[in-house]
């Protein structure tokens, strides 16, 4: 099982390069970075209470670009894998942004992972154009659309959210079949779409099945129901806690990679701290 971290970047935290380098030297796999684009003040949508609610972090106000941070880390580091961790996708122009990842990917000599998901502020989607209750269709479509842009010389897709005419794009990314694409988020829905067209569920564990022991298997049956094979269709886990014996709950049940939750903070030197506390759990861990 692989082992990254994800972190809120804002320009109130310590640098993405140096926070990356770090986390490249302490041995973290992966470094996952999320995105919103604002905030409206007016917003109606509760801050979820399994992310933390229901006061909103300031950090989610101050988020820096995902793709711009993401390539800054690429620049300076060497083996380290960047993930999107997620792009709110339905927010996203599906074209642009497949250029922007197979231009990543492919300078990063194949270093992207796509996680993909619908967010949670209904205003924040609704202000991008999104029709929130076709949040799903919206995604799984326009990945589509960047799919094909990957991967076929002429590309094209036909689907009722998002199209493409037959089209040239380049460069295509590093990796032969593109980045590896995750479905992230919780719950029976997502799980579904998961099972169906992402190569791996990036699943967020519920309070009340921490361990996966329960959510890993029903989702392994709603990959069969769906007609593809479970072992084709990865898990990981986003926002892992640090904790060992959880760690080697996931490993035992075949989940690809577990990415750790690192606490944002608002001073550079809190916040490089911070990383070197979780990345303590490496050497816990077989």
């Amino acid at each position: 099982m692989d082992v990254g971290v994800v972190y809120f970047f804002t320009d109130q935290g310590p640098d993405p390069v140096e926070f990356g380098r770090a986390a490249e030297g302490y041995g973290f796999e992966s470094l996952f970075v999320p995105e919103h684009t604002h905030f409206p003040v007016s917003r109606k949508t509760d801050y979820p209470i399994p992310y933390g609610g229901p006061e909103l972090p300031e950090f989610y106000l101050r988020t820096y670009d995902q793709i711009v941070t993401m390539s800054m880390i690429a620049a300076h580091t060497q083996t380290i894998m960047l993930g999107t961790g997620i792009c709110l996708l339905a927010q996203h122009d599906p074209i642009a942004k497949a250029k922007q990842i197979a231009t990543l990917d492919h300078l990063s000599g194949g270093r992207v992972i796509c996680g993909v998901g619908m967010g949670w502020n209904v205003e924040e989607a609704e202000a991008h154009g999104v029709v929130w209750k076709q949040r799903y269709s919206t995604v799984r479509d326009k990945l589509k659309v960047m799919q094909a842009l990957w991967t076929e010389e002429v590309a094209s897709f036909d689907g009722p959210r998002a199209s493409l005419a037959p089209s040239w794009a380049w460069p295509k990314p590093a990796q032969p079949n593109g980045p590896r694409t995750y479905l992230g988020g919780a719950g029976p829905t997502t799980m579904r779409h998961a099972a169906e067209w992402a190569d791996a569920w990036y699943v967020v564990p519920s309070a009340e099945d921490p361990s996966l022991s329960k959510t890993v298997p029903e989702f392994r049956r709603v990959v069969e129901k769906s007609g593809r094979d479970p072992a084709s269709v990865g898990i990981a886990v986003a926002s892992a806690p640090p904790d060992p014996a959880l760690l080697e709950s996931y490993r035992e049940l075949g989940i690809e990679r577990a990415v750790l939750w690192v606490d944002p903070a608002d001073d550079p030197g809190e916040g490089m701290r911070n990383l070197e506390t979780v990345s303590e759990v490496l050497a816990q861990i077989s």
